[in-house]
């Protein structure tokens, strides 16, 4: 049963003074689900979307032939929210999540989530789970997942008429277990995005067609895959759920240019760092798989790991080992780590709009 929103948010304020972090062992967290204490829905119906609410249920119920069910009628983001070093509660860039989650539903014919109400959800839900926000220095935070379904029967291939906007949150440890450490990963012979397709959205059906690359890459040895451009495999374009960053032996921060590929927020933010911050050479353009012998770093950049470096790439049985190693991060992609995360936890200064504080 949902609780009004006035009733929910008063019972917050009533405990904030006295609000207590949640007992979880902060340190050893995984990257997994646990159930927070409340989440944001919203509905749209008739052609609108209604005023959204706060509630204890994490639960959903639909029809059978739902969209989403029937068809994958579903895209979704991810962020997170941070304790700084001063003691603050603080989400990175949520602004861009909104409109890339517009740009999403846009490509699936969805009804867009207006980018101040997501704002607005992703504030309130951070403050009712305050008590699960991780503290500074635990190595943990709290990722946010807002998401969109088709929620009314659908026989027809069609795209639904009703859907649902809603947002939880969950406390996560590191993507990657045991720590930062270079990962091999694989080309592989499977097609992530098509040209024309659906891989610069944030859909939950390009995430599907991953699952089994994945696994057949786990299952021989393997930490991810790189994924070539489906027309020429000729040119690097990303992995199932991360895009990449390259530095190349002249010190210049490169990345994969490409239509098919998700415009990673972190990658964006990493690029900014690397020009504004450590005076580098940084350039967006097109990745061809024969330049990767001559590369001096490689790593996987995201919302959930920030930056993995990777240490050997294998291309059907050949293999090319990075100059920076198996041991550690490369030199400037541990600087842009480490500049990057100091920003998000507040040690350094933030370029305006990058850190949004909840109040």
């Amino acid at each position: 049963m949902i609780k009004g929103d006035d009733m929910i948010l008063n019972h917050i304020q009533e405990g904030m003074m006295t609000m207590d972090k949640k007992n979880v062992d902060w340190a050893n967290l995984g990257f997994g689900y646990m159930k927070t204490d409340y989440r944001y829905v919203s509905n749209y119906t008739n052609g609108a979307w209604d005023e959204g609410c706060m509630t204890e249920d994490d639960t959903i119920t639909m029809s059978e032939c739902a969209g989403v069910l029937q068809y994958a009628q579903t895209v979704f983001e991810g962020m997170k929210a941070y304790t700084t070093e001063k003691g603050q509660t603080v989400v990175f860039r949520p602004d861009l999540n909104a409109e890339r989650m517009i740009d999403s539903a846009k490509r699936l014919e969805m009804p867009p989530f207006p980018k101040e109400r997501f704002i607005d959800a992703v504030e309130k839900l951070v403050k009712a789970n305050e008590a699960w926000v991780p503290p500074y220095g635990s190595g943990a935070t709290l990722y946010i997942r807002p998401y969109m379904f088709g929620i009314n029967p659908v026989i027809g291939v069609k795209p639904a008429n009703d859907y649902q906007f809603r947002a939880f949150a969950t406390p996560v440890g590191p993507y990657f277990k045991g720590g930062i450490k270079p990962l091999t990963i694989k080309i592989s012979d499977f097609d992530r995005a098509a040209p024309h397709g659906t891989g610069h959205i944030k859909a939950g059906l390009n995430y599907a067609m991953s699952l089994h690359a994945i696994v057949t890459a786990h299952n021989e040895g393997f930490d991810e895959n790189m994924y070539l451009d489906a027309a020429t495999r000729t040119k690097v374009e990303e992995t199932g759920g991360a895009n990449f960053l390259f530095v190349t032996k002249d010190g210049k921060v490169v990345t994969p240019k490409s239509n098919s590929i998700l415009p990673s927020i972190t990658r964006r933010s990493l690029m900014q760092v690397a020009r504004e911050y450590l005076g580098l050479e940084a350039e967006e353009r097109e990745i061809y798989k024969d330049e990767l012998k001559d590369m001096a770093e490689c790593g996987l950049c995201g919302t959930a790991a920030v930056i993995s470096p990777v240490g050997k790439i294998v291309d059907h049985g050949t293999e090319i080992c990075l100059p920076s190693g198996m041991s550690e991060m490369g030199p400037v992609t541990k600087k842009l780590y480490d500049t990057l995360t100091g920003i998000q936890m507040g040690r350094i200064e933030a370029p305006k709009g990058w850190i949004h504080v909840i109040e």
